[in-house]
């Protein structure tokens, strides 16, 4: 047998080097490799590879001339979440969820795995961090009775694919896939080697009897999954559930799926009784708001296909250090310090000895430009302690010049504004609709910054 041997292995790609880089040398990546002991496989993996090129093993066919087949969609039950998956689990897939530690996925699954237990059979929940006692104390508290959910306690992969066969799960969730091993691997489990392996035979299970698999992943400090990129290749759906530790609501961000629409959004709400669905997400973001206090602006910003009123709040004061602070909270730095210049040069608002505070509430963040408009609004209303009417919302894409440019999806913006009970709404005068097409909103254009500003401005 051959003697083992110490590697470094990149966390990110999962490039091996004889000994340690401060720079991967093809992703690029500072500082992620990692001393692992690598030792060759009993024949196992080999022998699998042997298999996959056996002649006759696949036969090409023409695409013509492959059959179409109508896949039905399991229903979980729960609208946020089937929304998310593209209208339900598809058979066969393979779904990764990831999410800081505490987020509540552990909590998702097990109501999800409930609910299918009483729609659809027996279903395997394999958990390789808590003991079954602690999934059961979950489990009561929040009031699941699901007789057909199986609890297992396992990190072997072969151990697992036993079970597998002898219950016949209609849907297996694994908690976590870091935890896995292969019997057939030296390294550590979580380690790249082992995570790619055992997403790999998860996949074939998923493929060869058609069971839908959720693997749950950890993730790391910067936000990403943990482990080799290619994990995120290998599933069908990426899926990610965000939410600030000091927030009860939890988003449920689609990120990657093979059978629907990317970037769809569900949005939770964690309670005693696990994660409750927000049916209407825009009044419970603005049911504490102020109504005609300075410094904050009201936008409509589309999470995926479904748009979402946010309040944005800005904080101008004067500064007590010789560097002015720039601190956001739920909008981009870069796109802060973007909007603080415009204002500056364009509306000749000073920021120089300004401190700038701007935040979303709910903790929610918007990535999009399309809320420009509102982040400039709510500084503006700060700094010149002037409010921005409480019936009033702001849509618009900010550029250098000051201009307001166009935004995509106007139309259904400015609907979920009507239904909140908005009677104003300022928009760029390029893709203004017709009035008529909205006689409940007053509809106010403008071509530049100074000129929406002034528009929005009591």
């Amino acid at each position: 047998m051959a003697k083992p041997r110490t590697v470094y292995v990149c966390q990110q790609c999962g490039a091996e080097y004889p000994k340690w880089v401060g720079r991967c040398q093809k992703c690029n990546e500072w500082n992620s490799l990692v001393e692992t002991i690598a030792q060759p496989a009993k024949g196992a993996q080999s022998e699998h590879r042997a298999k996959s090129y056996l002649p006759g093993a696949s036969v090409p066919q023409r695409l013509s001339q492959v059959p179409t087949e109508n896949i039905e969609r399991i229903k979980v039950g729960v609208g946020e979440f089937d929304r998310v998956l593209g209208g339900g689990i598809v058979p066969g897939s393979l779904v990764l969820i990831g999410g800081d530690p505490g987020v509540g996925k552990s909590t998702l699954l097990l109501q999800i795995s409930a609910e299918l237990a009483q729609q659809n059979g027996p279903i395997l929940y394999v958990s390789g961090e808590e003991s079954i006692h602690q999934i059961k104390l979950r489990a009561e508290r929040m009031g699941l009775r699901a007789g057909d959910l199986f609890i297992l306690n396992e990190t072997n992969v072969n151990a697992i694919l036993q079970h597998i066969q002898k219950l016949a799960p209609k849907l297996i969730i694994i908690d976590s896939i870091q935890t896995i091993y292969r019997d057939e691997l030296t390294s550590m489990p979580g380690s790249v080697t082992q995570v790619r392996e055992s997403a790999m035979q998860f996949q074939g299970i998923a493929k060869g009897r058609n069971i839908p698999i959720f693997l749950i992943g950890h993730v790391t400090k910067d936000g990403s999954i943990a482990g080799p990129r290619v994990l995120e290749h290998i599933v069908d759906v990426v899926l990610y559930l965000e939410g600030e530790r000091f927030h009860t609501y939890r988003l449920l961000r689609g990120v990657k799926n093979r059978f629907g629409a990317t970037n769809e959004v569900g949005i939770f709400e964690m309670k005693d009784v696990g994660m409750v669905e927000v049916e209407n997400p825009s009044q419970i973001f603005l049911a504490e708001r102020l109504p005609n206090a300075s410094g904050s602006a009201i936008t409509v910003t589309m999470e995926g296909t479904r748009p979402l009123l946010v309040e944005i709040q800005a904080l101008a004061s004067a500064t007590s250090f010789g560097n002015p602070r720039r601190t956001p909270n739920g909008v981009d730095m870069n796109r802060l310090l973007l909007l603080i210049a415009v204002l500056t040069k364009r509306v000749g608002i000073r920021m120089g000895d300004q401190d700038v505070f701007v935040n979303v509430v709910g903790g929610l963040r918007v990535g999009e430009p399309a809320a420009d408009l509102a982040v400039a609004a709510a500084i503006a209303s700060s700094f010149k302690n002037r409010p921005v009417a409480a019936d009033m919302a702001l849509v618009g894409e900010v550029g250098l010049s000051g201009e307001l440019r166009t935004v995509g999806h106007l139309e259904n913006r400015l609907k979920e504004a009507i239904k909140l009970g908005f009677k104003r709404c300022v928009i760029p005068q390029s893709n203004a609709p017709r009035p008529a097409a909205f006689p409940a909103l007053k509809l106010l254009p403008a071509r530049s910054l100074p000129e929406a500003l002034q528009l929005a401005l009591i």
